[in-house]
């Protein structure tokens, strides 16, 4: 294996909330209202420290899309996915860009997102504010 490089942004950052890995910069959010399986995610324009999984086809809410899990480098567990090809025109815009799950990093000033088991997602986002 070898050397592994990180890329530590400046600003406000999302990191990992397992091992601090800078991973996005809030600047560039482009949506806060996407959901994953465990709730809130945020659809980014540009992400850093991450490995691209294998691509798959998935139904999601907005239509077939083609999309790649990803992976942080440094701990090596799945924090979002990756939009490689939409299906629908009207989905396009999404190509190229990825979501970070909101429960799966922490936010720019430390607050982590927390599923709960019941039938809603609750915890603490202030960014969402």
């Amino acid at each position: 294996m070898g050397r592994l490089f990180v890329v530590n942004l400046e600003g406000k950052v999302y990191s990992c909330k397992h091992c601090k890995i800078h991973l996005a910069l809030v600047d560039d959010i482009l949506s806060k209202s996407f959901q994953s399986r465990h709730g809130k995610a945020y659809l980014f324009s540009k992400v850093v420290n991450v490995s691209v999984g294998e691509k798959e086809d998935r139904l999601m809410i907005t239509g077939l899309h083609t999309v790649a899990d990803i992976f942080c480098i440094g701990c090596g567990s799945i924090v979002g996915w990756k939009y490689e090809f939409a299906h629908e025109k009207s989905q396009k815009y999404k190509e190229g860009k990825s979501v970070l799950e909101r429960f799966k990093v922490s936010g720019p000033d430390g607050s982590h997102y927390w599923v709960s088991h019941e039938t809603h997602v609750g915890g603490s986002d202030a960014d969402d504010v």
